[in-house]
């Protein structure tokens, strides 16, 4: 039995990060799915925030259960987690073992807030994302057609939604997906709320699955339901104001979902380096955005073999002097852990080290341009111990302590990194982009 669902998308030209319509497949094969059940059901506060479009008020919200002043005074980071165990499938890399896997961690490295009092908040109560949030990024007909097919995911335990990925659904993928969605919207609304009484604010990290940045408007795509950091920008600016998003992409994929839903957008400049060749195939040097958008898109394809002095050599001649040229009103990351050396999806050969330098780099960066506001979003990294040290890592660098990336890196599986190809390819896009 093939339910249909593109029957129901806006036809759309197909654009190359496409994989053509979106089919869900329902599969008899009968899967044992966790009741996992949000505990957000909180009441939800409206707030009336002016569209300067319509020229109309019209409510957007405000996520219930935000911290304290005193609370975000003292904050270095604030964390979201939505583990959403029943989307699951079994022996598939997106596994519902990797959240946890990164919360152990955090405890066992002592960097919770039993060990670190004020100086990290995990959020327990926040709303799940609304379909009105959802449907800033992706077409109405998607997210209504994903929830009318969860009754048929019960009765058969596993749909495929789209088959390149493989991207699947459970009968809780659905609400799951606006749950974790919802984390990274009150995670914005936080670190905005600190920015206020705080001039350099917490940084907040959503671990959050399934991940976001393949998910295109018109549907699902490579492990992908909804585009967690794309709603999130349409967020901050929506109800916050904060007109200009700088969103950095360092999952070793292109995050072509993200690149799709901004690429004609003036306001929101999306920066994706990975490996070039990896799927999906798209984030060519070429792709620069399009319309009033040109020149606000900036792809950086590198190597297979690129590693730590790669990625530095990124940042201080490619991100640090388009952020600055940009201006952004908040920073947010798409934080994929998939690039290191030890993951098995691919072959850059970054290391837990590299992680913690982006971090501390980009909390820098954030502090420098926008008063701190900075978010973080788990999207890939498969390799559950190097996902949950990197994040570790990732957390420490956010709190200022050292790197313990030393106790984990193994120096000796790295082998040469191809400088001269590197060479050539930031050379290109600084010469594309005017850099």
């Amino acid at each position: 039995m093939m339910l249909h669902l593109h029957n129901l998308l806006p036809r759309s030209p197909p654009s190359s990060s496409s994989s053509g319509n979106s089919l869900f497949l329902i599969g008899h094969h009968h899967h044992h799915v966790n009741n996992w059940k949000s505990s957000c059901q909180l009441e939800e506060t409206i707030r009336f925030s002016h569209n300067n479009h319509k020229k109309r008020l019209r409510p957007s919200r405000i996520r219930s259960s935000l911290p304290s002043i005193d609370q975000l005074t003292n904050a270095r980071v604030i964390y979201s987690v939505a583990p959403s165990m029943g989307h699951n499938q079994e022996a598939h890399p997106e596994s519902h073992f990797r959240v946890p896997a990164i919360v152990n961690a955090l405890e066992e490295m002592k960097l919770t807030s039993k060990f670190r009092g004020s100086e990290v908040i995990e959020l327990q109560h926040f709303e799940p994302a609304s379909t009105d949030d959802i449907a800033s990024v992706h077409a109405r007909a998607y997210v209504s057609g994903l929830e009318k097919v969860m009754d048929q995911a019960l009765e058969k335990g596993l749909i495929v939604i789209d088959g390149s990925g493989p991207t699947y659904a459970t009968s809780t993928t659905f609400q799951e997906s606006i749950v974790a969605a919802g984390a990274g919207l009150a995670l914005v609304d936080s670190v905005v709320a600190a920015s206020k009484i705080n001039k350099d604010s917490p940084t907040g990290f959503a671990l959050i699955r399934p991940p976001g940045h393949h998910a295109i408007p018109q549907g699902p795509m490579g492990f992908c339901i909804f585009g967690n950091v794309a709603i999130a920008a349409r967020h901050a600016q929506r109800v916050h104001g904060l007109k200009r998003v700088f969103i950095i992409d360092f999952d070793v994929h292109h995050g072509n979902g993200t690149n799709d839903a901004f690429y004609d957008d003036p306001d929101v400049f999306f920066l994706s380096f990975h490996q070039d060749g990896s799927y999906p195939g798209t984030g060519k040097f070429d792709e620069v955005g399009t319309g009033d958008g040109l020149g606000t898109t900036l792809n950086l394809p590198l190597p297979g073999g690129s590693g730590d002095t790669t990625i530095r050599t990124v940042f201080d001649e490619v991100i640090v002097p388009c952020a600055q040229r940009f201006k952004p009103d908040i920073i947010l990351v798409s934080a994929g852990y998939d690039g290191h050396v030890l993951d098995p999806l691919a072959n850059l050969q970054l290391t837990t080290g590299t992680y913690y330098m982006l971090a501390s780099s980009i909390k820098q960066l954030a502090k420098d341009l926008c008063g701190g506001r900075c978010v973080f979003f788990l999207e890939g990294g498969y390799n559950l111990t190097s996902l949950s040290y990197s994040v570790a890592d990732t957390f420490r660098a956010l709190l200022g302590d050292k790197s313990l990336a030393s106790e984990f890196d193994n120096p000796n599986i790295l082998y040469e990194e191809p400088t001269q190809k590197v060479k050539q390819a930031i050379q290109r896009i600084k010469c594309i982009h005017s850099l």
